[in-house]
């Protein structure tokens, strides 16, 4: 039998899936994807067979983010956040998430949540004047802050972008088999995460991406 703090991962990662399921089936059926009928059969479906993270490679990462990711790249699993009012399952500002690129949507930037919505920006030069962040804004920033944004680029360089343009954060980071660990995000995300990494973690498929794209 499963020890007290195992039952009690399984429960909070059961809470989380449960929850994030329903969000997603509610929200297909309002943006008219599926049918009212089909709201409880897809929550089945999300609920037994979903998962609440992916796998990346973050290639190319360069110096910007180091050493939280790894210069020549990491395989990341990136757990989805869904974007509606009040969603416990958000990004915190300290977080480091995966974002579309606001010059190249089609193109990803790993990059650490600086601030959020209602947040005032105050510049280190006097000539810049404060600003606060609209609801639907957000801040990104680099952790390696000997690099120069203007040439890797953060909300310094392209300023605030929209919230809903996150794809998810960043959990854990391998960049071989025994070079891997969770990525320090946020207090709040990596209570929220920790029993969604004990769950759906699985480092031999991180390996594999890994030692795929390192073969390029």
């Amino acid at each position: 039998m499963a020890s007290p703090t195992t039952w009690a991962t399984l429960l909070r990662y059961a809470h989380s899936k449960m929850r994030d399921s329903a969000v997603i089936s509610l929200k297909r059926h309002y943006d008219g994807e599926i049918r009212y009928h089909e709201i409880v059969p897809c929550f089945n479906d999300l609920f037994s067979q979903g998962q609440l993270t992916f796998a990346s490679w973050c290639h190319n990462a360069g110096r910007e983010m180091a050493p939280t990711i790894h210069s020549d790249g990491a395989a990341m699993l990136v757990r989805r956040l869904l974007h509606y009012p009040n969603n416990p399952t958000r990004a915190f500002v300290g977080d480091v998430v995966l974002v579309r690129h606001p010059k190249s949507p089609s193109h990803y930037l790993v990059r650490r949540l600086g601030a959020i919505g209602g947040c005032e920006m105050v510049s280190t030069d006097e000539k810049d004047e404060p600003f606060v962040l609209a609801r639907d804004q957000c801040w990104l920033q680099l952790d390696n802050q000997s690099v120069s944004p203007k040439v890797t680029g953060d909300s310094r360089v392209f300023g605030p972008v929209p919230i809903h343009s996150i794809c998810g954060r960043v959990i854990y980071s391998l960049r071989t088999s025994v070079d891997h660990g969770p990525v320090q995000d946020s207090r709040s995300a990596m209570e929220q995460d920790s029993p969604v990494v004990a769950v759906e973690l699985d480092l031999q498929a991180l390996v594999n991406i890994a030692n795929k794209w390192l073969k390029k």
